[in-house]
């Protein structure tokens, strides 16, 4: 029987502290490597590829997980599970918008206030220069104020995905082969053209896409899903809106409040992944490697 090798893929090193808390207590747990961000997946995976094509030469059975943030790439559902772009690939994508959107929780930036406090209060030389947690309730409403004023940014940037989606990916290809060396079953000029015109049309639906007119389109949906009182009620923001963004958005916000731009760390050791499925999907993927 051959040796199996395994590796979890994610975007940046900022990930690897929440994968390791996903695969925490799993024996024989794969090493988590950085790729540098979601557009570096491609060429990163082709040097391993190629270096799997090596491994497979000597008995060796690579198999590998990339897990990285879904931003605007595709729209949540209502059902809290991970996102595959393509079945025929083990890529997954977070449910929430990014890894910091897990984070964001009252509770969370609560306990790491008072912990902070707390430690103020026995070394009076810590760095820490603000007063005890408002509380839960409190952090809650700074939370979603915070979101709000990026209602209209987020409706522009979901926007912009939209038109992305296709378009960016989109490449007037040179054969409907499978590649060079492949030749079409007919040489001939007319049915060269033929399959040529086809494909140039299949790029020019996706690219025409992208017009003024869809964009504004685009964002008068988003503005109005991002209006109803259901979503804040229900705290959708923190699955649509960007985690990042909203913790910007909190720091300007309340200049009197600490920023969140040190709280992951805590954060992440305090998170119980039991509460998100997705998280646990992710696990249960990682231990059937």
């Amino acid at each position: 029987m051959g040796v199996v090798s395994k590796t979890i893929f994610c975007e940046g090193k900022t990930d690897i502290p929440l994968l390791n808390k996903i695969v925490d207590g799993i024996s024989d747990a794969p090493p988590i490597i950085s790729v540098g961000g979601k557009f570096n997946f491609s060429l990163f995976a082709m040097g391993y590829f190629s270096a799997k094509k090596k491994e497979e030469d000597q008995g060796v059975n690579a198999r590998y997980i990339i897990f990285r943030d879904r931003d605007f790439d595709i729209k949540p559902t209502d059902t809290v599970e991970l996102f595959r772009p393509d079945e025929r690939k083990p890529i997954f994508l977070t449910h929430r918008t990014c890894i910091e959107n897990y984070l964001l929780e009252p509770d969370l930036i609560d306990n790491w206030w008072r912990y902070r406090y707390e430690e103020k209060i026995e070394n009076p030389s810590s760095s820490w220069s603000h007063k005890e947690s408002p509380g839960v309730e409190k952090i809650s409403e700074w939370l979603k104020t915070s979101a709000e004023t990026l209602k209209d940014y987020q409706a522009v940037r979901w926007a912009l995905g939209d038109l992305s989606k296709g378009a960016e990916r989109k490449q007037l290809k040179t054969t409907w082969t499978d590649g060079s060396g492949h030749l079409p079953d007919s040489l001939s000029i007319n049915d060269c053209k033929t399959y040529a015109l086809n494909l140039i049309n299949d790029f020019r639906q996706v690219v025409d896409a992208v017009t003024p007119e869809n964009f504004e389109t685009s964002i008068a949906e988003y503005q109005q899903m991002f209006d109803q009182s259901e979503f804040w009620q229900q705290k959708k923001y923190l699955i649509w809106f960007n985690g990042k963004d909203i913790q910007k958005a909190m720091q300007k916000q309340n200049a009197q409040y600490p920023s969140l731009k040190n709280f992951y760390e805590r954060a992440i050791d305090l998170l119980d992944i039991n509460q998100h499925p997705d998280l646990m999907q992710l696990r249960q993927e990682i231990e059937n490697l």
